[in-house]
């Protein structure tokens, strides 16, 4: 399995785009900015939803009204995250392949993609219950600290990735 997984980042590393990417000038820190600006936009939207459950921002709004004004441009940011992640993972997949950094990163966001789907699928059920309250339950100021928690450590072991080789 692990060699299959090595022969697909040797063969995405050697192909015309990755190449293409990785021997640019100016192609590869394009996409990397292009990414950095993007995951700016995706914590930063989730921010301010973690933030209004922990009652520490928009207090006097609901956090329905928050959440359906963000959540649109959160999604624009991971498209944006996903597309420019996947070029810059094609322009080094071999190296990726072998950085423990990399693979930390990994994990780290499908737990961070857990953390809504159990919101939604629980706490944010009874959302009319809370929604004008000024500090949401319990359950949900504490994913929004594990959803903090989270995005603090995908974007170090992002940057780390740059320095495990």
């Amino acid at each position: 399995m692990m060699s299959s997984i090595f022969s697909l980042c040797q063969w995405l590393h050697d192909s015309s785009l990755g190449t293409s990417i990785r021997e640019s000038e100016y192609l590869f820190p394009v996409i990397e900015t292009i990414h950095v600006l993007g995951i700016t936009l995706v914590v930063g939207t989730i921010a301010i939803v973690d933030l209004r459950l922990l009652g520490v921002v928009f207090k006097r709004e609901k956090f329905s009204d928050v959440l359906s004004q963000v959540l649109p441009l959160t999604w624009t940011g991971f498209a944006v995250v996903f597309a420019s992640g996947l070029l810059i993972f094609v322009s080094e997949a071999v190296d990726a392949y072998k950085n423990p950094a990399f693979r930390i990163k990994l994990v780290l966001l499908l737990l961070v993609a857990l953390n809504p789907l159990i919101f939604h699928s629980t706490i944010y059920r009874r959302v009319a219950e809370w929604d004008n309250a000024p500090i949401a339950p319990r359950q949900a100021r504490l994913t929004a600290v594990l959803s903090l928690a989270l995005w603090s450590t995908i974007i170090i072991a992002g940057r780390a990735i740059a320095y495990f080789h």
